[in-house]
């Protein structure tokens, strides 16, 4: 549960995901999703990248907000040096998922929480290793089906996978949801 005490958040983004963890973890929040492009230039590291891409959604919506503590996140799935973004038709899904298919990948996810007025950014960068299973075409079509991958970097949904292609993983599961919950408790519980 979110600590007592920490005041209501804005998150800054309209992810479903990231909505129900927050409100599965008990804290307070609005959603006010940040206007900004996200960007990858090619001499960052994914580390880099992604802190970047939540610095800026952050701070875009603090400049808003001044008074109020402002969520930033930003989540990209990393496979042989190269990001897997939210696929932009159903083959793209397929291609994407049958790269990964029996493959182990990281999940980079960037969080900052800013205030504005106080002048305080709480920033890190949070990676989980993730194992698929192998699974036939017919398995990994049937798959997509389902979970509608069109608006899923790497084009899976952890938080309904059910274990048909998630074998294991090491580190946050929360994280390959979209936002690493037990990184964020600790930024929240060294400001109340």
């Amino acid at each position: 549960m979110a600590e007592s005490g920490f005041p209501p958040l804005i998150l800054a983004s309209s992810s479903p995901r990231r909505r129900d963890l927050l409100t599965e973890h008990g804290y307070t929040f609005r959603i006010v999703p940040a206007n900004v492009e996200e960007s990858a230039p090619p001499h960052l590291t994914p580390s880099e990248d992604v802190l970047e891409n939540a610095r800026r959604k952050a701070r875009a919506v603090a400049v808003q907000y001044p008074e109020e503590w402002v969520l930033g996140v930003d989540t990209e799935v990393f496979f042989e040096g190269e990001v897997l973004g939210k696929p932009t038709d159903m083959e793209a899904a397929f291609a994407m998922l049958k790269r990964l298919n029996g493959q182990t990948h990281e999940v980079y996810s960037g969080v900052c929480l800013i205030h504005g007025a106080k002048q305080e950014e709480r920033c890190f960068v949070e990676i989980t290793r993730v194992h698929f299973h192998r699974r036939s075409d017919e398995e990994l079509r049937a798959y997509l089906a389902r979970i509608g991958p069109l608006d899923k970097a790497g084009a899976y949904a952890a938080q309904d996978d059910r274990g048909e292609m998630i074998a294991h993983f090491e580190g946050s599961f929360s994280n390959v949801i979209g936002l690493p919950m037990e990184a964020l408790a600790e930024i929240v519980r060294r400001e109340t």
